[in-house]
């Protein structure tokens, strides 16, 4: 049997730098006062329906839609701002006038072709704040994405930001944008062509070199823009200065979803060739009132992680994942005996492993070095006889037995011992007088 296609195991090796990118996000988005929520993964799929928009790729090409025993219509999330707007709708985490701060990491799912760094369950670091319309907090979540980037050690890229304006502005765009893509229809690629009377918008996003070559004297939303809209984007622009954000404005930054209004951003990179965004999002300021909700201002954004790690996994220098202790038995009647230790040892978080294979001593041993643990803890016929431990120390050669009693109060020094531990390649060892 094998996964499906698009849909990749994430391993025992692997999943430390998942962890070490959740912990990173935990520490920062605390700090900020953000908190953590986790929604369904399966939603109604009219949600989507209402909140993406009907002439959209996500929506004609790219959900996982299915029928349940129920006969509803049920879809795997596609992404999670939608389903963090119908939370905040469903539980009121908005009234009266307050601000909901909301971070998560999950898997979305869309069907569309693999690639390096987007598989059809891909998984999305997100950040969302709820209750203000202040230009501010469009930098501030901004300065959180940088802020985790460089965290991580994440430090080469560029920031884009765009103003789009209101649904209006949006619409008068449109009008004056197809005029000028007309003249161009026969060079227009059949996905662009499809787009030229349904949402020309999402012309401004295709990847094909000829498409920006057309667009290169097309019409600029700025000069669409209503005067409250432009203020916006002009404070964003001063608080982004404020806070020693570098950035640049392109224009034809639209974003491929249609909730989005005014402030739209993408960090990128240039080191994953065509698919170089690692974070993208911006305000919807509308999305809860399309929900069937009271309009409640919003502004987030989401990082793709496999995209981040393949920037990131060989900078990051996993900590805490050493061996300390490798409990070794003489014979596997023994291992009854080795369980009183266990709690001593979990008392303290040193990370240890019980030898269940059954064989001889001196190969235990062997698999405790080529683990690179700091000591082996043998149990043989002589320390249950006297009620005792032995603890081979496999970076001095040293061998000490001690009574349960003597090896607790040893345990501390163990672990301040570990703390400053530093494995060392496995190496011939002498097994002694084992």
């Amino acid at each position: 049997m094998q996964s499906i296609r698009g849909m990749h195991d994430i391993l025992p090796d692997e999943i430390s730098y998942w962890q070490h990118i959740y912990n990173m996000a935990l520490k920062i988005l605390n700090t900020a006062n953000y908190k953590e929520i986790r929604t369904p993964i399966v939603e109604s799929t009219s949600l989507f329906l209402r909140s993406i928009g009907q002439d959209t790729d996500i929506v004609n090409k790219e959900m996982y839609t299915f029928l349940d025993q129920g006969k509803r219509h049920l879809t795997l999330r596609p992404e999670g701002t939608a389903s963090i707007a119908r939370a905040i709708i469903q539980h009121k985490l908005c009234e009266p006038t307050t601000i909901q701060r909301v971070w998560y990491l999950g898997p979305m799912f869309r069907y569309e072709r693999p690639q390096q760094g987007r598989q059809r369950q891909f998984h999305q670091l997100g950040l969302e704040c709820y209750g203000s319309i202040n230009p501010i907090v469009d930098a501030e979540i901004i300065y959180l994405a940088q802020t985790i980037l460089h965290a991580l050690e994440c430090t080469d890229f560029t920031i884009e930001i765009n103003s789009i304006g209101t649904l209006e502005n949006r619409e008068e765009y449109k009008i004056r944008l197809r005029h000028y893509l007309e003249k161009y229809k026969n060079d227009l690629d059949n996905e662009s062509q499809s787009k030229l009377y349904t949402n020309p918008l999402r012309i401004l996003d295709s990847k094909e070199p000829k498409i920006h070559e057309i667009l290169y004297y097309a019409p600029n939303l700025a000069d669409c823009l209503d005067p409250k809209s432009m203020i916006h984007f002009q404070s964003l622009q001063e608080y982004l200065k404020s806070l020693n954000i570098k950035f640049k404005i392109n224009r034809q930054l639209v974003r491929g979803l249609d909730y989005y209004n005014d402030t739209v951003f993408e960090i990128n990179t240039n080191l994953l060739g065509t698919q170089g965004t690692i974070c993208g999002g911006g305000r919807y300021d509308s999305l809860t009132e399309q929900l069937g909700g009271k309009r409640i201002p919003a502004v987030g954004w989401g990082i793709g992680i496999e995209r981040l790690l393949l920037l990131i996994k060989d900078k990051i220098e996993l900590k805490n994942n050493k061996l300390c202790i490798y409990i070794a038995t003489q014979n596997s009647c023994y291992l009854q005996y080795s369980l009183q230790i266990i709690p001593i040892i979990q008392q303290y978080g040193l990370k240890y492993e019980l030898d269940l294979s059954g064989s001889v001593l001196k190969k235990q041993l062997q698999k405790a070095l080529k683990k690179q643990a700091m000591l082996c803890l043998i149990i043989g016929e002589e320390e249950v006889k006297n009620s005792s431990i032995t603890l081979k120390w496999l970076t001095k050669y040293d061998q000490y037995t001690y009574t349960i009693s003597d090896f607790i109060n040893l345990v501390p020094n163990i672990y301040a011992e570990y703390l400053n531990f530093n494995p060392v390649k496995p190496h011939h060892i002498n097994v002694g007088s084992y």
